[in-house]
């Protein structure tokens, strides 16, 4: 039973921080440290969950995904969007596939989330305090350059920390994105990138899966699915009218939080 509820809890970090500016690795390290979930079966744990909030991506957008697979063959705004967001996902691919073993081995721990924290927190209160007018208010207007800068925007998230959503947010607004197209380009854009993570991390771990997992990865998977379509539908509206500064501030706060836990412990 509490491994069960720590696995809800571990789900619960995961869907709330995923498609937010915060980092969900980041949020997922320190979660595990503190609630000492079993360190063998984590890094399985935590990928496996992380499916749960890509089905509620694919959920919430499901009528208007449908429509574009619809409109691809015939359509060239469509096809267009669809052949962008596979161009913004190659490079974070690429070096993920590449470095993922240095990444993993190295930069894993509670010193680098923070410092990635504290940086990218000062970046995005430095973005938004630029005048500059965006030029991109639909997300099927985002331009071929715009997708390979959020491409290469998004190779920073592989640090710990980081955030794959607040450097594809943060790469959207650089080149002219306005805040809601930024934010749906970021959404569609995790949809291959989790999603091809996750599977290939999997497969690498198909053989540490035993039958006592199946109970904790079930209420993870489902924790993440029903807490990130609430985050979602909630992150959208929030975007139309706000800026992204309290998760600026929110992130610096919170890193220098756990860079004093880490001189303390």
């Amino acid at each position: 039973m509490l491994l069960l509820l720590k696995a809800f809890v571990l789900g619960l970090v995961e869907g709330i921080t995923e498609f937010l500016p915060i980092s969900s690795t980041g949020h997922l390290i320190i979660a595990s440290v503190f609630i000492d979930y079993p360190e063998a079966r984590r890094a399985m744990f935590d990928i496996f969950i992380q499916l749960g909030a890509i089905m509620a991506v694919v959920w919430h957008y499901r009528v208007r995904l449908t429509d574009l697979a619809r409109r691809t063959p015939s359509d060239g705004a469509a096809r267009g969007l669809v052949f962008k967001v596979l161009l913004a996902f190659l490079p974070a691919a690429a070096a993920g596939f590449l470095f993922h073993h240095f990444i993993e081995d190295h930069l894993f721990n509670i010193p680098n989330v923070a410092a990635a924290l504290i940086v990218g927190g000062v970046i995005l209160l430095l973005v938004e305090r630029r005048t500059r007018q965006p030029a991109v208010h639909a997300l099927e207007d985002t331009r071929w350059s715009d997708a390979a800068w959020i491409g290469l925007a998004q190779v920073a998230s592989l640090f710990p920390g980081v955030s794959r959503a607040g450097a594809t947010i943060v790469g959207g607004l650089l080149v002219g994105l306005n805040r809601p197209a930024a934010t749906e380009f970021s959404f569609y854009l995790a949809i291959p990138t989790l999603t091809a993570a996750s599977l290939y991390s999997l497969l690498k771990s198909l053989d540490q899966l035993s039958t006592d997992d199946i109970a904790p990865l079930a209420v993870g998977l489902a924790t993440a699915f029903v807490s990130a379509l609430v985050v979602i539908r909630s992150f959208i509206a929030y975007v139309q009218s706000h800026d992204f500064r309290a998760f600026g501030y929110y992130r610096i706060v919170l890193g220098f939080a756990l860079l004093g836990l880490a001189v303390l412990a």
